[in-house]
This record gives structure tokens, C-alpha cells and sequence, in this order.
């Protein structure tokens, strides 16, 4: 694994030594509704990255092996989708995370995450390559049944709600609303429903705010342009709880600027 880049903010708010990781889990979890780790490892692992030490928080759960698959999957994909700037390297992050999310399915079939970060990552592989050829590749399917499986066994896993609202709507912008639904089984009203769903569970989740903002973009273009500006810029404005959701605001202030 070669050195990733550094994360560029301060992470000083960022530090949940001690009790204080416990203490804030169900805010800082409350989008993929993680359970908190009783192994000491896993929590420094989890530790790690919420202060932005992406690799070393991959470099810790990898050692612990298929049981801090999570954090592992988790820090690989927002590392390679914020803060890699080389093409090749992204994608290379991508295909690993992928292919530890499936051996944990295999592992932990009944986990909600093995699924999840399985779809989060497929999807972001689907956008560095782009979601046509991805679709091509048959990588559609997977996404849907791997969200579809972490609903089944979380419903209030709002970060999968988005994935999934994300997943219609991308299909709808690229192929059109006739041929996503017939191939796809794409439906924008199943498309607002989650994303809607997503900011009921989780009203101050930055990434629930944007993904919503982009996912009406797509559907319905200028129709809705003030709904879109309203949502990044709630986003915007709002506080980070850790490194993850200082990425997601900073996206949001670019895209406002």
C-alpha cells in the first residue's frame, strides 16, 4: 500500500480518546448504525478515522482481519473518493474495499455493513469509471441487491436509503426513465422516497443533504434548482462531527462557490 495523502484539515475536534469514542458513537454512527466495538483494536481503529487517518485506519483493521471489515471499507472509500487525486490509484482503492466487502458477506451474511460498504463502494467504482460502462459490466445489479439486503436487515440505515435513492437516480440521468425502469427496475418516485427517508433518520447528515441536492439534479433539472441550493447550502453550514463530515461539508462549500 503505498502512502495516501494527508487529510488538510485540523483535527483537533476530532479526537475521541478514552470514553469520548463511546460517548459520541451514536451521532457519529448514526448514518450506517454501526455497533459499537467491544475489541480495543477495533475502537482505535475506529478512532483513527474519524480524525481523517484514513490508511492507518485501514493498516489496524486489516490486521485485525475480517472483523474490522467496516471501518476498513469504510476509510478506504471515503479516502479514495475525497482525497485521491490519482485516477488509477482511486480505483485500485475501489476493487480492494470490494473485494474485502465480499469476503465479509461470506463471513458476516447477517451484518448490515458487509452489504453496505460492499454497494458504497461499488457505486463509487461505478462513478470513477463511469455509470454506464459500470452498468455494462453488470455492476447495477450488485449495488441493488447488496442495499436491498442491508434494508432488509436495517431499515434505518439511512446511509444505505441514500445509496439507494442514488442508485435510481443515476440510472434515470444516464438511460433515461423508460429504459432504467424496464432494465433497472429505476423509479424516481422510489428515488425521492429514499432520500426522503434518509433525512428523516438523519436530519444532520451533510452527505443526506448533498446526495439528495444531486440526486434531484439529476431527475429533475432546473425544476427543482432552489430545492438544490437550499440543500448544499444546509449542508454547507453545517458543523462536522468528525474528518468524514468535514470532507462532505468542504464538497458542499466548492460546489456553492
Amino acid at each position: 500500500m503505498s502512502n495516501w495523502n494527508d487529510f488538510p484539515y485540523d483535527t483537533s475536534a476530532f479526537d475521541f480518546a478514552g470514553p469520548a469514542l463511546k460517548k459520541s458513537w451514536k451521532k457519529l454512527h448514526a448514518g450506517d448504525c454501526e455497533p459499537f466495538p467491544e475489541a480495543k483494536d477495533s475502537q482505535q481503529a475506529w478512532r483513527l478515522f474519524h480524525m481523517g487517518d484514513f490508511q492507518a485506519a485501514v493498516k489496524l483493521a486489516d490486521r485485525l482481519g475480517l472483523q474490522a471489515h467496516a471501518v476498513a471499507n469504510k476509510a478506504t472509500g471515503i479516502y479514495a473518493s475525497y482525497l485521491e487525486d490519482d485516477a488509477k490509484r482511486q480505483i485500485e482503492c475501489f476493487k480492494s474495499a470490494i473485494g474485502r466487502a465480499e469476503k465479509a458477506i461470506v463471513a458476516y451474511p447477517d451484518d448490515p455493513n458487509s452489504h453496505y460498504f460492499h454497494a458504497f463502494n461499488l457505486g463509487r467504482y461505478s462513478q470513477s469509471i463511469s455509470v454506464v460502462k459500470a452498468l455494462k459490466q453488470g455492476v447495477g445489479g450488485k449495488i441493488s441487491q447488496s442495499l436491498r439486503k442491508t434494508l432488509e436487515l436495517q431499515p434505518d440505515h439511512a446511509d444505505a436509503h441514500i445509496a439507494m435513492g442514488m442508485y435510481h437516480a443515476e440510472i434515470i440521468d444516464k438511460v433515461g426513465k423508460m429504459l432504467g425502469s424496464v432494465t433497472y427496475g429505476a423509479s424516481e418516485k422510489e428515488a425521492l422516497q429514499h432520500f426522503e427517508t434518509a433525512l428523516k433518520i438523519c436530519p444532520k447528515s451533510p452527505i443526506a443533504h448533498i446526495e439528495y441536492g444531486n440526486g434531484l439534479y439529476m431527475l429533475l433539472g432546473d425544476k427543482r434548482v432552489d430545492e438544490v441550493t437550499d440543500l448544499y447550502i444546509k449542508a454547507a453550514e453545517m458543523q462536522p462531527n468528525d474528518a468524514m463530515e468535514q470532507l462532505d461539508i468542504a464538497a458542499a462549500q466548492a460546489e456553492l462557490e
